[in-house]
């Protein structure tokens, strides 16, 4: 071992005294910081549970190439085996319905989903669990959905594309083209809005025959399970031009009360005005 400076030898015992890091680095520098303290190979091998011509390499590297002798230089490791159009098209097949590919079942699971991209030609072989790999390393993950995603209409592709369509024009993306609509008016219903008691934990005054006289009684959160008033229905309309919102109320509501109330409510008379929010609600009595 060849003579160290203190600066080194500092340098040394910080890495071996250090709680992170490489284990690596870790256990190079202590076999040269303990050849530097004067300890032979055959002792630093048994304290390092190695072999004394690990020690010999470790110590010829070090007084060659100084401390970068004790950073490991890892490769790049095993190449990827499938490619990055590979991996896409597994992506887009797993995000896919079985349904589509004219598969009898609803749901892929990883053998049928393994069997199907091998059988398309899309990988040679890929077991179960490198799929796994593939699709978590994707953003792809198995979940359980709870939303209207489909359709049994056959319609269903063209309504959806006329409704976008119509959106691009109330937002303004898209010049209405002629005989296309240039007011357009989003009708929603929301409600009725239900009131549900919330159980809690607080400190508060005895109440009951033993309350304080005079204490008013404490407020209570009136639960709405039962309407037997029936409820009240709120129509309002946002009009995009004016910047004003127009609302018609009716104490009772009945199916026909949307299309009643719109007619009630003040019509738009800006030539390019848009109703994006014509909201139907209803709030209970």
């Amino acid at each position: 071992m060849r003579e160290i400076d203190d600066d080194e030898g500092r340098r040394l015992v910080r890495i071996v005294r250090r709680d992170s890091g490489s284990v690596v680095t870790w256990r190079r520098a202590q076999m040269v910081l303990l050849s530097a303290q004067g300890m032979d190979v055959a002792g630093i091998a048994k304290v390092a549970f190695t072999s004394e011509d690990r020690v010999r390499d470790v110590i010829h590297n070090f007084n060659a190439d100084g401390f970068s002798s004790l950073y490991p230089k890892y490769k790049g490791g095993r190449p990827p085996k499938f490619t990055l159009g590979q991996r896409r098209e597994v992506k887009k097949i797993a995000k896919s319905r079985p349904t589509e590919h004219g598969l009898p079942f609803s749901t892929w699971s990883l053998a049928k989903l393994a069997d199907f991209v091998v059988a398309e030609g899309v990988v040679d072989d890929i077991s179960h669990e490198g799929l796994r790999m593939l699709l978590r390393e994707e953003g792809v993950t198995f979940q359980r959905l709870k939303t209207w995603k489909a359709s049994a209409d056959p319609d269903y592709a063209v309504k959806k594309a006329r409704v976008e369509h119509l959106y691009a024009i109330a937002d303004r993306e898209v010049v209405p083209e002629p005989g296309e609509p240039e007011v357009i008016f989003c009708v929603d219903e929301f409600g009725p809005l239900n009131l549900q008691p919330h159980p809690g934990r607080q400190w508060a005054a005895v109440s009951g025959k033993n309350k304080e006289p005079g204490r008013r009684p404490r407020p209570r959160r009136r639960a709405t399970y039962t309407r037997t008033a029936g409820v009240r229905h709120l129509f309002a309309a946002y009009e995009l031009g004016e910047d004003k919102l127009f609302g018609h109320i009716k104490p009772r509501k009945t199916r026909a009360g949307s299309w009643s109330s719109a007619a009630t409510c003040a019509p738009s008379t800006h030539p390019m005005s848009a109703s994006r929010s014509s909201v139907t609600t209803s709030h209970p009595t």
